[in-house]
């Protein structure tokens, strides 16, 4: 499997999974794993472009497939990408730990929607818990994460 443009290889049980197969054997500790149950979003990676679960996925699963995790969401450059960029200028994080999943799924859903509207970008999100914001200043990291991909860089962020 190509692992945020990296092919990696392990031999590894049948039932790992794909959250415990990144943090164990790959050291990708930046996929965290909430609920165990697929419900609450902060092992969402992205699997060929589409966000998953990686707590329920067997990792044996994926061979050949392209996976990028919180890690792979940097520019080539290794500065902060478009969407971890527009967290920290919107303050959508505290303690962090829902972050990676929001990230991931953000990631994918403006590759799909460039220029979301509000409900839009709430509707996106929804699927992802978070104990700690409220959810506003995620909401606006998704419609700031638009602006920085589209070149809108130089607007004043909300």
């Amino acid at each position: 499997m190509l692992v945020n443009g990296v092919h990696r290889s392990a031999e590894i049980p049948a039932r790992r999974l794909l959250s415990d197969f990144l943090r164990h054997d790959l050291g990708l500790t930046g996929t965290h794993v909430g609920c165990e149950h697929g419900v609450c979003g902060a092992c969402t990676v992205l699997v060929d472009g589409r966000p998953i679960r990686s707590c329920l996925q067997f990792a044996v699963t994926l061979d050949g497939a392209q996976v990028t995790t919180i890690e792979g969401c940097t520019r080539a450059d290794g500065e902060l990408g478009s969407v971890q960029q527009a967290f920290q200028d919107c303050h959508g994080l505290q303690c962090g730990f829902c972050t990676p999943g929001f990230v991931t799924t953000i990631t994918a859903f403006l590759d799909e929607n460039p220029d979301p509207t509000e409900d839009e970008a709430r509707e996106a999100i929804a699927g992802n818990l978070c104990r700690c914001t409220g959810y506003q200043n995620i909401v606006a990291s998704v419609l700031r994460a638009a602006e920085l991909a589209n070149g809108s860089a130089g607007q004043e962020s909300t």
